[in-house]
């Protein structure tokens, strides 16, 4: 059974959503200070953390980027706050969802299932993955390009590392950004581009002569890098 791990101050949301998960078999641990939460993440090794934006003691982006540092659990957030910007800020620092409140029980339970689903895919797959002078080592989540160590956001990392495992397969915006999150793609679709843009440079890649990405016109990107196979 998935053990999930609920940061939020609301004790009664913890309340409801005990007693509902257990209807899906997801077995919930409830906490309301941070200290706390970070305590019971090491201790209760928990599958998933959803994570609240407003808290005391520090804010949930505080508490996502101090998860990160150590851990690669999935982690959806939630918020009071709708702003677009907040819920990029969110994805960003690494969280792996983002659902606004007022929210529906049920749909909680979707995205986590899908969370959960999506790192369960990147658990079973190569963990090594190199294409020319380009080497992306999906379980230690680093890449090196030319020999030397590349640095890369957490989107940007989801991106290449989507892209290099299904090489030569065609992505449209809404179909990236689905399989990288799972979240909204009508508010994050024009965001794609950009953040495919970020990716082109730090890979010294250029839309017109592309060794990794590709633009497909009228349908999206596709990855082209040559594969390095051992002998």
């Amino acid at each position: 059974m998935p053990k999930i791990l609920l940061i939020d101050d609301d004790e009664k949301l913890g309340g409801l959503l005990g007693s509902f998960f257990e209807r899906f078999d997801l077995e919930l641990i409830a906490v309301t200070l941070p200290s706390v939460g970070l305590a019971k993440l090491d201790s209760e090794n928990p599958d998933l953390v959803i994570l609240d934006v407003m808290l005391p003691e520090q804010d949930g982006f505080e508490v996502c980027r101090t998860i990160r540092r150590t851990s690669r659990v999935p982690i959806i957030m939630l918020t009071a706050r709708g702003e677009v910007t907040d819920r990029i800020v969110g994805l960003e620092i690494g969280a792996d969802d983002y659902l606004p409140k007022p929210f529906e029980p049920r749909e909680l339970v979707a995205r986590i299932q899908n969370v959960l689903r999506r790192s369960a895919r990147q658990e079973t797959a190569a963990t090594e993955l190199r294409y020319q002078d380009l080497i992306v080592n999906t379980e230690r989540r680093t890449v090196e390009l030319e020999g030397e160590p590349l640095e890369l956001t957490t989107m940007e990392f989801q991106l290449l590392a989507l892209f290099a495992a299904h090489p030569g397969q065609t992505y449209s915006r809404d179909e990236i950004l689905n399989e990288l999150r799972g979240i909204d793609a009508q508010i994050f679709s024009r965001s794609v581009d950009i953040l495919v843009s970020r990716l082109r440079q730090k890979l010294k890649d250029t839309a017109k002569q592309p060794r990794y990405i590709k633009t497909v016109w009228g349908t999206g990107y596709t990855f082209v890098g040559q594969e390095v196979r051992e002998a």
